[in-house]
């Protein structure tokens, strides 16, 4: 059963494992009837022995007493008591285990579905989510908050049902002891209760403020962690230093004030507990002494207070894990309300040609700060379309438009004629191999990493991806070849092996549209020029849209679309383009003066 609506509060959430609560709770009860017989045992014992009369004993023990040993029956009386508590004790200890088990079992299978839950609602979220939300948080409320709810309903809610019982049948067994020693062992079990309560209500407070303190630290540290490299290349080891401890100084003050707030409550929780019991010692002595109440009644009184005081005063524990775990599930179901993706379109077939016709298309992601304005073209299916034009001029924002990942509301994008906006996301991201900016290398085999858009591919189809990629000679120079291990994010590689092993990554999963975002912005020229060479031998298999800031990348587009802020100012083949006065000429002389200076500086420092 999956997690959805049923995870609202803790009750809900229990829902499919209803039943093995109940089941542990009543094998709770069934130890502890077993354990409430111990005393009982003890007591009627103690009261054979002070008045050396068999009569006072229990009748089924006395009657085995006398098998035993007729001639010494309140010796054997005590042995048979001796041996009717480890029995009792025994069979309560096996309800306790199957308590154990069953709440185990419980909560177990429910944090499992509570984190599968996580784990995929994070995956179908929006990108605006994951631009806007902290890596490190979203670690702290899927580990460190999730835990807190397991540890809830792995032992709390069970608690909870045994403080019930307790009081349920320890009370009329005190009552048919002695009236009025009840009275005296029950005097303080309000102020408990009372007592308990305004813990609780402190305790859930404080433990949010911390618990966001956690996850802030947690933030930093994975920031950092993340950002190594950046932070020693800039000498900012002091700075990070210090901002870490200012997050753990802060998450180590709100800690000090829940663990004060908790030293408190059990000081003071024991001052109360041990009042109650040195009541009980001090008037049952006292009954004692007057003859009123017998030393196994005492006795037996000692022992169920015992039993019933520290459990119900451990109701404080109890409601301070409740309150942490209330808190951590809103912390989680503010995930889980995220909405996801819509996902209502039906799953689209076959492979698309690849044709894109994009028109009036305006968009930003402020809706009174447009990226795009009004953008119109068509690209034809195989054709390769060059997008140029300066940082922010909507380059990128219009492929995360065409790979669904933000929705557009003015103007219409369609594939192979069909709006883009009524396809099914994973259907149109099937359909598409982009090459970020900022590739993303997974912590595995190149080999594992080059199959993640197409796990069925064969050898020849990898090998023929990754010499088009030119990274094929790069790869079989390492030890272990295609099964040598990629460091997290691709650190055990450079800038520009990571971004051929992504492009080859493309190019495995034969895409109808193949995108290259700034591909090739860390390779040489010589390089960037046998992948360019490679692309043009698979011309037509792809429809391609090239973005990048060197003019060589994009010179043998068929077209090329020049961007300024957001709009589309000029369209037309390079020669065209570079014959017209615009944007386009003026990018092609800076670039052609710059590179005329630095052939004219090597010359020099050569001479």
């Amino acid at each position: 059963m999956a997690i959805g609506k049923d995870r609202k509060n803790l009750w809900a959430l229990t829902q499919g494992q209803r039943l093995r609560y109940f089941s542990a709770i009543a094998v709770m009860g069934l130890a502890s009837l077993c354990l409430f017989g111990s005393p009982l045992v003890a007591k009627y014992a103690l009261d054979v022995i002070e008045a050396d009369d068999m009569a006072k004993g229990i009748a089924g023990l006395t009657d085995v007493a006398m098998a035993i040993d007729p001639e010494e029956p309140l010796l054997a009386y005590l042995i048979a008591s001796a041996l009717g508590i480890v029995l009792v004790t025994a069979i309560g200890g096996f309800f306790l285990y199957l308590r154990g088990r069953w709440a185990a079992i419980a909560s177990e299978s429910i944090i499992r579905r509570l984190r599968d839950r996580l784990y995929a609602h994070l995956h179908h979220l929006p990108v605006s989510f994951h631009d806007s939300a902290d890596t490190g948080d979203l670690v702290q409320r899927c580990s460190s908050d999730v835990e807190t709810i397991r540890v809830f309903l792995s032992s709390d809610i069970v608690e909870m049902g045994r403080a019930i019982i307790l009081i349920l049948t320890v009370i009329p067994i005190l009552f048919w002891l002695h009236t009025d020693l009840a009275y005296i062992s029950l005097m303080l079990l309000p102020l408990i209760f009372v007592f308990a309560y305004w813990f609780f209500a402190r305790v859930k407070r404080i433990f949010q403020i911390t618990d966001e303190s956690e996850a802030a630290m947690t933030a930093v540290l994975q920031e950092n962690l993340t950002g190594i490299r950046v932070v020693r290349a800039f000498a900012r080891q002091a700075f990070e230093i210090g901002r870490f401890g200012e997050r753990n100084a802060e998450f180590r003050d709100n800690n000090y004030r829940l663990v004060r707030l908790m030293g408190f409550y059990w000081a003071t929780g024991d001052l109360i507990a041990l009042t109650q019991v040195g009541l009980v010692i001090y008037f049952g002595a006292l009954w004692f002494m007057e003859g009123s109440v017998t030393m196994g009644t005492l006795f037996a009184f000692i022992l169920y207070e015992n039993m019933i005081i520290w459990p119900i005063r451990q109701l404080g524990r109890v409601l301070t894990d409740s309150g942490k775990a209330v808190v951590s599930l809103v912390r989680v179901n503010e995930i889980l309300d995220s909405p996801e993706e819509t996902r209502a379109e039906p799953p689209g077939q076959g492979r698309a040609d690849g044709k894109i016709d994009i028109e009036n298309l305006t968009f930003g992601y402020d809706s009174d700060k447009p990226v795009l304005e009004d953008i119109s073209v068509s690209i034809a299916a195989g054709e390769t379309l060059a997008i140029v034009g300066h940082p922010g001029s909507g380059k990128s924002t219009l492929i995360r438009l065409l790979l669904r990942l933000y929705e557009y509301e003015n103007g219409t994008i369609q594939l192979d004629g069909r709006e883009l906006n009524t396809l099914n996301r994973k259907y149109v991201r099937s359909q598409i191999g982009v090459v970020l900016q900022d590739p993303f290398l997974y912590s595995r085999s190149i080999e594992a990493n080059l199959r993640v858009g197409r796990k069925d591919a064969d050898a020849q189809a990898l090998l023929e991806a990754a010499r088009d990629a030119t990274i094929h000679e790069a790869i079989v120079e390492f030890t272990e070849g295609y099964d040598a291990m990629v460091g997290e994010r691709g650190v055990t590689l450079s800038g520009g092996q990571i971004q051929r092993l992504a492009l080859a990554r493309a190019l495995l999963k034969d895409p109808p549209i193949l995108v290259l975002d700034d591909a090739l912005s860390a390779v040489d020229t010589g390089t960037e020029r046998r992948i360019l060479e490679a692309l043009k031998q698979r011309k037509g298999r792809h429809t391609t849209l090239v973005i990048s800031h060197r003019l060589s990348s994009v010179i043998h587009a068929d077209r090329i679309m020049v961007l300024e802020r957001g709009r589309m100012v000029q369209l037309g083949s390079h020669e065209e383009l570079i014959r017209a006065d615009g944007p386009y000429r003026r990018l092609c002389e800076i670039q052609g003066n710059l590179e005329a200076e630095i052939r004219s500086d090597l010359m020099h420092d050569a001479s």
